[in-house]
C-alpha cells in the first residue's frame, strides 16, 4: 500500500458507526438508560436504535436489568478489565504531566505511594528557570508537604496509620502520634471536599505547590500530580486557574484508569 493510500480515511460501515453511537452514549452516561433516553443521547429515534441494541445484547456488549434499561454486558466487562490490566497509571500520565507544565510554565511532578511513603517517580521541569528542591526519589511527608497530605488524606486508615509512622525521616517530615493526629484531620477532610490541596513557600521558602490525587477503576489512590513554581510567579489559590488545570488533568487521568466520576 503506498503513502497516498494509506493516508486516505477508511471506509467503514455506516450500520457499525451508528451502533458505535450507541455504546459511546451509554459510556458518557455512566448509568443504565432507557430506549428512549439512549436513542435520544446518540440523537436517534427509537424505532431506529432498537434493532442496533438487540444486536447488542445477543453478543454480550449489552444487558438489561430489571427495569428494562440498557447495561454494559459480560463482554463489555470483560473488554473493560481486559483494558485496564494492561495500563500502566505511570506511563499513561506521562503525557498529562508533560502537557500541564507546558501549560502552566511550571515543574510538574507525579508521585506514587512507596514503601517508604509518597515517593516522587517523575519530575517535568518548567520552561523558565527556578529553584525546586524536588528530585526523582524524593519521600516527601504526608502531613506537612501538599503531596503527601493528599495521599493521606485518601488512605483507608490502617495504611494511614502505618504510613504516619515513619513520617519524621521524609523531608519536612516530623513525628506524628495519636496524640498529634486530631489536628491533622480537618485538613484532610478538606482536601477530600476540594479535591486538591496547596502549600505556599513551605516546605521549601519561596516554592508554592498544587496538588491533586488520581484514582484507580477501583476507586483507590493510584498517584498524585502537582504543580511547582516560585511563590508569586502564578497563582496557588484552591480557586485558582492553575488549580484548575491540575484538578482537570488528574480527573483525565482518573477516568482513563476507570475511576467513576463524582457527583457535584
Amino acid at each position: 500500500m503506498s503513502e497516498s493510500e494509506d493516508s486516505k480515511p477508511q471506509r467503514g460501515i455506516q450500520s457499525l458507526d451508528n451502533t458505535g453511537q450507541l455504546l459511546a452514549a451509554l459510556a458518557d452516561a455512566g448509568r443504565p438508560l432507557s430506549l428512549g433516553d439512549l436513542a435520544r443521547a446518540a440523537g436517534m429515534v427509537p424505532a431506529k436504535a432498537f434493532p442496533h441494541l438487540v444486536s447488542l445484547q445477543k453478543i454480550g456488549l449489552l444487558a438489561r436489568n430489571a427495569d428494562g434499561d440498557f447495561e454494559a454486558g459480560v463482554l463489555a466487562l470483560e473488554m473493560g478489565l481486559m483494558a485496564l490490566q494492561r495500563l500502566s497509571p505511570t506511563r499513561e500520565a506521562e503525557p498529562e504531566v508533560v502537557a500541564l507544565a507546558h501549560a502552566t510554565g511550571l515543574s510538574v511532578g507525579m508521585a506514587v505511594l512507596g514503601p517508604l511513603g509518597p515517593t516522587v517517580i517523575r519530575l517535568e521541569e518548567a520552561s523558565r528557570p527556578q529553584h525546586v528542591s524536588l528530585r526523582v526519589g524524593t519521600v516527601l511527608s504526608m502531613v506537612n508537604t501538599a503531596i503527601g497530605r493528599t495521599f493521606a488524606a485518601h488512605l483507608s486508615d490502617d495504611v494511614l496509620t502505618q504510613a504516619l509512622a515513619q513520617d519524621a525521616i521524609r523531608m519536612a517530615g516530623e513525628p506524628v502520634n495519636a496524640a498529634s493526629l486530631n489536628k491533622h484531620l480537618p485538613r484532610w477532610r478538606q482536601i477530600r471536599e476540594a479535591g486538591i490541596d496547596h502549600a505556599v513557600s513551605r516546605p521549601v521558602p519561596g516554592i508554592d505547590t498544587l496538588a491533586a490525587p488520581v484514582f484507580d477503576h477501583t476507586g483507590a489512590l493510584a498517584l498524585v500530580i502537582a504543580v511547582m513554581g516560585s511563590s508569586g510567579s502564578f497563582d496557588s489559590a484552591l480557586d485558582s486557574d492553575v488549580a484548575q488545570r491540575v484538578k482537570q488533568a488528574a480527573r483525565r487521568l482518573s477516568w482513563r484508569f476507570g475511576a467513576q466520576p463524582v457527583s457535584t
